[in-house]
């Protein structure tokens, strides 16, 4: 085993009690704070979504990390950081906030249920959010474990842009897959405002037909390891990960009674690192 503890980045698009339980969000809840207990360091990254009370759950500004702009579709946005404290978990999250972006007061869809227009570019600003911040933390991560589809461009961006960076150069990507993912669908321009930097078309060219199965498989395809979070995983999904033949497992139920799963989950990380 190595010397210092290895470091986990675990990049969310839930957490529970930010958010309601569910499987996603009991593992961004549980997991990190399983981790941390057998013995690696931890960060956790959320957006700060308009649905997540500041004062009830005692958010504050980290103004040293805040004031960084991104260009999404040709506009600089800034990011703001918000941390708060699980204190029962000596855990810190870390939240990503921009006004355009997380200030409505729904996760992802609108009073209708129509998933939001702009849902590529929120997914956009998290991942590459997310990176610029672990940069100023001067925090390398032994590896980078994604739930949740706002966190599916992060292997990507990993691999293709962030890889000559010494911070992430020898970071491992982990991919945790749930049955959220089928009916999903993203603007037609996705593709191309996913390009930039050393990203080329034919990287993205999965995003032509820019759907939710398509964009699991883009990140399957810039993974180290998959997590078969939930049974009813999209069969041609599996079928694509078997292909590219990623390192896979399915996990336990995922609970806050049963906590197998952590145990699953951290033996896969080793094997994954090596």
């Amino acid at each position: 085993m190595p010397s210092e503890p290895r470091k986990v980045l675990f990049v969310n698009s839930e957490i529970f009690p930010y958010l309601p339980e569910s499987d996603i969000a009991i593992a961004g809840r549980y997991l990190p704070q399983g981790i941390q207990e057998k013995g690696r360091e931890i960060r956790l990254f959320m957006p700060r979504y308009g649905c997540v009370n500041e004062r009830r759950n005692q958010l504050h500004e980290v103004i040293r990390l805040s004031g960084m702009n991104i260009v999404v579709g040709g506009v600089d946005r800034q990011i703001i950081i918000k941390v708060a404290s699980i204190s029962s978990a000596r855990m810190q999250v870390y939240f990503i906030d921009n006004e355009d972006y997380f200030h409505r007061k729904a996760v992802d869809c609108d009073a209708e249920g129509n998933f939001f227009a702009d849902n590529h570019e929120r997914a956009m600003f998290f991942a590459r959010g997310v990176l610029e911040t672990v940069k100023k933390l001067r925090w390398k991560p032994d590896l980078v474990h994604c739930q949740g589809w706002i966190s599916l461009l992060m292997p990507l961006y990993l691999k293709k842009v962030y890889n000559q960076d010494p911070i992430f150069a020898d970071s491992k990507v982990v991919l945790s897959l749930y049955d959220d993912l089928d009916n999903l669908s993203f603007a037609r321009d996705m593709a191309s405002k996913v390009v930039f930097e050393n990203i080329q078309a034919e990287d993205v060219s999965l995003l032509e037909e820019p759907t939710g199965i398509n964009l699991a498989k883009l990140a399957v395809r810039y993974s180290d390891g998959v997590i078969k979070a939930a049974t009813g995983i999209n069969a041609d999904l599996e079928k694509f990960i078997a292909k590219n033949k990623v390192p896979m497992i399915s996990s336990p139920a995922i609970s806050t009674e049963d906590t197998s799963y952590i145990e699953a989950y951290n033996t896969f990380y080793d094997q994954i690192l090596g």
